[in-house]
């Protein structure tokens, strides 16, 4: 049924995020993050300190409770929880799937958010499955890898094609309940263990089109967060998941360095001169594409708050996006190489640094490919569906 307004909650009735909130949580991340890559997953109750924190509401409309955050602030709070531990950030980036969902129809919105904005949405597009439309929507049936977080998800998303679609080139995402996906596990992997990005089957699903939207089409909505490009957002939301893995990774071998001595005789870390160079090394590199990432995102937050996007700016982001991915995992193999024999340990923070960041700068949206798309962009050349 519809929701009524009794059922949306208001600005008031949304629990405010405080530092003593998000403060305590990063505290339970970081002293089970061990086990998080043991299951799999991150459990219900991380799940369920993101939503105390606003993670999920903070790219949802007013009007559904929600509170409309800045793409930076919300950048800047998964950063922070990265920190923590790089499987609890990947998965709370997908709090931006909010602006995704943006696209579906307003009736269906409203449905999506009757009890409320802290909704938890999973999603596996590619590769895209063949659909059939019938009496009641499209017949949906297909496997789907890495659906990162689909564990802890209520909505699930999967790319579908559907014959003489008249949306053109870009996906139609079927939104489905959990309860109408099975989870196959299968998520052995080297990093971003806790992720829980297992394989979504779905047999003979029929999904009514009201909940199917256009990924990268226009919002429903006209806000200025819907008119930031949905996937270029979902780039650097992913992105800045390497960058505080990498703070987390730098900050560690700093402090080791102070007092750490070698069984060898030779000077403690902080002491030695190609320490010293490397660590400089690194502290620019990260903070340069920390810089260009937010400085980028300013920029194209500043675009849709006056309605004019410009598709070079968006390219300029994904760039931001792409490098930030790729020099912080170069950061994180810098680090784990000064730590030297401490880095070996399979439950060292910064053996799962070096591993969680490679496997953030693999990512489709985020790896080497897309450098090639954007300077095909910057130098006049034809966008791509998809990018920028």
């Amino acid at each position: 049924m519809n929701a009524s307004p009794e059922m949306i909650p208001s600005e008031a009735d949304v629990e405010p995020v405080s530092g003593d909130n998000l403060s305590s949580l990063l505290a339970e991340i970081r002293s089970r993050r061990n086990t998080f890559a043991v299951a799999q997953n991150i459990p219900g109750d991380i799940i369920d300190g993101f939503k105390r924190v606003g993670v999920y509401r903070a790219m949802v409309a007013k009007r559904f409770g929600g509170e409309e955050q800045t793409p930076a602030a919300f950048c800047q709070l998964i950063e922070r929880i990265s920190e923590a531990d790089g499987s609890a950030g990947w998965v709370a980036s997908f709090g931006d799937g909010a602006c995704n969902l943006a696209a579906l129809p307003d009736e269906t919105l409203a449905k999506v958010y009757a009890n409320g904005p802290d909704v938890v949405y999973a999603a596996a597009l590619f590769p895209l499955q063949a659909a059939r439309r019938s009496a009641g929507g499209f017949v949906v049936n297909g496997v789907w890898p890495f659906a990162s977080g689909s564990p802890g998800a209520a909505l699930i998303g999967v790319g579908i094609r559907v014959e003489d679609d008249p949306i053109g080139d870009l996906p139609r995402v079927a939104v489905v309940p959990a309860e109408k996906v099975t989870i196959r596990p299968n998520w052995d992997v080297i990093g971003l263990q806790g992720t829980g990005s297992h394989d979504l089957v779905i047999e003979d699903v029929v999904v009514p089109e009201e909940w199917t939207l256009v990924r990268g089409g226009s919002p429903t909505l006209d806000r200025p967060i819907y008119r930031y490009p949905s996937v270029t957002f979902a780039a650097q939301a992913h992105a800045i998941v390497g960058v505080g893995i990498a703070r987390s990774a730098l900050n560690e071998v700093i402090a080791m360095s102070r007092n750490r001595a070698s069984i060898t005789g030779a000077p403690v870390m902080g002491e030695r001169g190609y320490i010293q160079l490397e660590a400089a090394r690194a502290e620019a590199m990260l903070r340069s594409a920390r810089s260009f990432f937010y400085e980028a995102t300013e920029e194209l937050w500043s675009e849709a708050l006056n309605d004019a996007v410009n598709p070079n700016t968006a390219t300029l982001m994904r760039l931001a996006a792409t490098n930030a991915a790729l020099q912080s995992a170069e950061v994180c193999k810098i680090a784990s190489r000064l730590a030297g024999t401490g880095s070996l340990y399979t439950t060292s923070n910064l053996a799962r640094a070096m591993c969680d960041s490679f496997v953030v700068a693999q990512h489709a949206a985020l790896n080497e490919g897309t450098l090639q798309r954007a300077g095909q962009l910057l130098l006049g050349g034809a966008a791509q569906p998809g990018f920028p």
